[in-house]
């Protein structure tokens, strides 16, 4: 048999057992842990972890290490991806089990939570003009770097047809991961990683978001050179970074100067709101690329 067909029939085999394919309804939803399934499901952490070996061994689930943590997630992208989704097309969506184990991971989640910072003026704003963006061009794969609590990945994930966030602070993926969740984007995930080093692909995203992380780099310019890395050629890359009234003239000033070093073209920056801004927002693409306006 050729090689498709058997991985096709491993995973018809791993789907027989009822909490596999409980374990794969949630994986397909979000991210989780060995311990979050063990939660949910009442099964013994032994017997978890046997049953995610085989669906790993399927090409049902993926996993990756998040700090000192690994996660398990039902895999959109990647060889045997189109397969995979019409397999799992077939799990019904009013499966009542499926329901109550979702309930039960939020649940979970939202006690391991802090509550989220409330939204300003300046912030909703912000927020209207991002949204403003999509509107003309899709955002296509997204890359958040320095996602927080995921504000942004929330706001904008139904937008993308993939959604990644970055960030250093694990208590912040923590509450990003509960928060995508009760949104229910299904399309998100979080990583660990350094933002001048990430652990993607050249050229793996249509928009890389600097997510107000460059007033905090030690080299400015090699982070927006990374995103540079990561950003397809016809991409966008979204500059956005915390101001003040007086500063926001020398910070137009700084994204211009990380851009050119990079060889990136950077449109005209626009301050949120006008009067008193708190927030400038930019948009670069590549060299000889048309640019967009902010």
């Amino acid at each position: 048999m050729k090689s498709s067909t058997e991985i096709l029939l491993s995973q018809f085999k791993a789907l027989a057992d009822p909490v596999r394919v409980r374990l794969v309804a949630l994986c397909a939803a979000t991210e989780c842990s060995v311990s979050e399934l063990t939660k949910v499901t009442g099964q013994s952490q032994p017997r978890i972890s046997q049953h995610v070996k085989q669906l790993c061994a399927a090409s049902l689930l993926g996993r990756f290490k998040d700090g000192h943590f690994v996660f398990y997630r039902v895999p959109t992208e990647g060889k045997a991806a189109v397969t995979r989704r019409r397999l799992l097309a077939l799990l019904p969506d009013d499966e009542p089990q499926f329901a109550k184990d979702l309930a039960k991971l939020r649940t979970l989640r939202s006690h391991a939570g802090r509550a989220l910072d409330v939204a300003s003026d300046a912030d909703r704003l912000l927020h209207r003009a991002l949204v403003e963006l999509t509107v003309a061009r899709p955002l296509g794969d997204l890359l958040d770097i320095g996602c927080g609590q995921g504000r942004v990945l929330k706001l904008l994930a139904s937008r993308a047809h993939r959604a990644v966030g970055v960030d250093i602070d694990s208590d912040a993926r923590r509450l990003a991961r509960a928060e995508l969740l009760l949104a229910g984007t299904s399309n998100t995930t979080l990583r660990q990683g350094d933002m001048a080093a990430l652990p993607f692909e050249d050229e793996e995203f249509d928009t890389v978001i600097l997510d107000d992380v460059l007033g905090n780099a030690t080299d400015a310019a090699a982070v927006v050179a990374e995103a540079k890395r990561l950003l397809c050629p016809d991409g966008r890359l979204l500059l956005l970074a915390s101001a003040d009234e007086n500063g926001v003239g020398a910070l137009r000033r700084q994204f211009a100067a990380w851009a050119a070093a990079a060889g990136l073209r950077l449109a005209p920056a626009r301050a949120i709101p006008n009067n008193k801004p708190a927030w400038l927002l930019a948009v670069a693409t590549r060299a000889g690329r048309a640019s967009a306006a902010a």
